[in-house]
This record gives structure tokens, C-alpha cells and sequence, in this order.
């Protein structure tokens, strides 16, 4: 779900929020700032809304983002209106004052959850792998050779089944699988960890690979 901030009160809500504050939430800018930042449909005025253009066009700078454009100006925007006068009712209700009391609760809510929906956690990124640990001869120990390659250990590494293959004249491989959070575990240091039971290990291939 996504949305947008389409009124002026909404950045005079902001413009209040950041006067006190350099970002949406924490002390750096985050997802969250750019999550905002994203959802004004254009650029804050620096006269109209200070405090709101200043974070506006810091967050642009610190994350690599493209101001929008601002709106007209206030003179412009004057002139606009007062061709209208004849349309405006003096006779009106107060009807205008409470829609704009709900604008403003509306906005500070979907500023509130497009923060929080900013903040949650992202699935962490997992792969599948199937490795064959080849001995050097039919003499080694491939059950110790198991045991020795069981014991690596690293954070974000999960050891799974494994069998012993024949790849013939006596000599059986050990064929392995785990799970890696892609983030925490480079394949390369991997392979050169089982590499190193040197008093085992002839080689390591990458035998298959999947996203979790």
C-alpha cells in the first residue's frame, strides 16, 4: 500500500514536526525519512514551511534523491483565488474546519504508519547450497573427513544431511548440503575453509545452489 500527501495542511503538520527534529525517527536519516520524503508530491516552500524544506533538502542531499519541484508561489497562488471570490460562501458552516482537523489526523496517522512499515524488518536472504568434498585416496577417513567439515562453523551457516558418494576405485566423496544468509557467508570463504583440512580435502566443488 502506498499514498500521498496532497494538501498544505499536511506540510504545515510536518513543518510542526520537524521543527524539533532532523529526521523521522533515530538521529540519522533512514528508510523512514525516505519513505516520506518519497510521498510529498512536491517540493516544500522554504518561506511557507522552514523547518519541512530544511529536512526536505538535507534528506535529498544524505540519500541521493531528487527534489520535486515546489509549488506556486504564494502570490500566484493569491491571484488564483481571488478569481474565484465570487464563488466562495460567506454563509458557509463550519463544515470547513472539522474537515481540516480530520486532514490533520489523517496525515500525522499515514505519516505515522508509512514510518513504521519503513522500520520493519526485510527478509533475510537465504540460499540453499549442495557441496561434493572430494578425499585424497580410498585411504582417508571419510567419516572423519565429515566430522572435520561438520565443525565449521560461521554465523550464518546451517550444516544439513549429507551421504557418502562412490566416484570409483574405493573412493567415496562426501556430498553436503547447508543453508547461508547470503549477507553473512561468502561462498568463497566457505570452500576455503573446508580447503584448509588439508590432512582430508582434496578439493570442493559447488555442486547446486538455490534461493530460499
Amino acid at each position: 500500500m502506498s499514498f500521498t500527501l496532497e494538501t498544505k495542511l499536511a506540510f504545515k503538520v510536518l513543518d510542526g514536526f520537524f521543527e524539533n527534529v532532523s529526521y523521522v525517527k533515530g538521529v540519522e536519516a533512514s528508510d523512514a525519512d525516505k519513505a516520506v520524503f518519497e510521498a510529498l508530491p512536491e517540493g516544500p516552500s522554504a518561506a511557507e514551511y522552514p523547518h519541512l524544506a530544511r529536512w526536505y533538502n538535507h534528506i535529498a542531499a544524505v540519500q541521493g534523491l531528487t527534489a520535486k519541484a515546489g509549488a506556486a508561489a504564494p502570490a500566484a497562488a493569491a491571484a488564483a483565488a481571488a478569481e474565484d471570490e465570487d464563488d466562495i460562501d460567506l454563509f458557509g458552516s463550519d463544515d470547513e474546519e472539522v474537515d481540516e482537523e480530520a486532514e490533520k489526523i489523517k496525515a500525522q496517522r499515514l505519516a505515522e504508519y508509512q514510518a513504521k512499515k519503513a522500520a520493519k524488518p526485510k527478509p533475510i536472504a537465504k540460499t540453499t547450497v549442495t557441496l561434493d568434498v572430494k578425499p585424497w585416496d580410498d585411504e582417508t577417513d571419510v567419516n572423519a573427513m565429515t566430522e572435520a567439515v561438520r565443525a565449521i562453523a560461521m554465523d550464518g551457516l546451517l550444516w544439513g544431511g549429507y551421504q557418502h558418494v562412490p566416484v570409483g576405485y574405493g573412493i567415496k566423496k562426501l556430498q553436503i548440503n547447508c543453508v547461508v544468509e547470503d549477507d553473512k557467508v561468502a561462498m568463497d570463504d566457505l570452500t576455503d575453509a573446508i580447503c584448509e583440512l588439508e590432512d582430508f580435502v582434496q578439493s570442493v566443488d559447488v555442486a547446486a545452489m538455490q534461493k530460499i
